[in-house]
């Protein structure tokens, strides 16, 4: 469904567009050192800023603003990217008898992703705690002796995640 921009709106995208695009795309370049990986990550910059509610605030700064997306988007594809070659590595250890196809692989990749998104922000040793817990079917003792704490620091670690959980498929 395409957004319904206010003339005002596109206007003032139109000229962020016109007056910063290159100078992200060079401040994208010397951090990514891949010409098409900075130009692609640029466009999705923009592209997230046509979603967002105007913040004129943060249009009197627009250079901080466009780094501040575009740093984001970049923690993001290196996430991605960490997770895919995690999940290829356990794929090339099961043989071929655990063969998937492309578009199962990519279903896996997406929900790992959204797997990952939802326990962002819990603290270390709770993500570490839940994801033994329910990834590798650790029992809570496993998991204590495993991250070196008590049997109830494990107990309200995963308390908290799953209440985090829980808090984010309500919002």
């Amino acid at each position: 469904m395409p957004l319904a921009l206010s003339t005002a709106r596109r206007q003032v995208l139109h000229d962020l567009y016109a007056d910063h695009h290159a100078w992200l795309l060079n401040w994208l370049r010397k951090r990514l050192q891949h010409r098409e990986s900075a130009a692609d990550l640029m466009q999705d910059t923009f592209l997230q800023l046509i979603g967002r509610p105007e913040a004129p605030d943060r249009l009197q700064q627009p250079r901080a603003w466009l780094t501040i997306v575009a740093k984001g988007l970049m923690v993001d594809r290196l996430r991605r990217h960490r997770l895919e070659q995690a999940y290829l590595q356990v794929l090339a250890c099961q043989g071929e008898a655990f063969e998937v196809s492309p578009e199962e692989r990519l279903q896996l990749l997406e929900t790992l992703m959204r797997i990952d998104a939802l326990l962002d922000g819990l603290p270390a040793k709770v993500r570490s705690a839940y994801l033994l817990s329910r990834l590798e079917g650790l029992p809570y003792r496993d998991i204590a002796r495993h991250l070196g704490v008590s049997l109830s620091s494990v107990e309200k670690y995963m308390a908290t995640a799953m209440h985090h959980c829980y808090r984010a498929c309500l919002s």
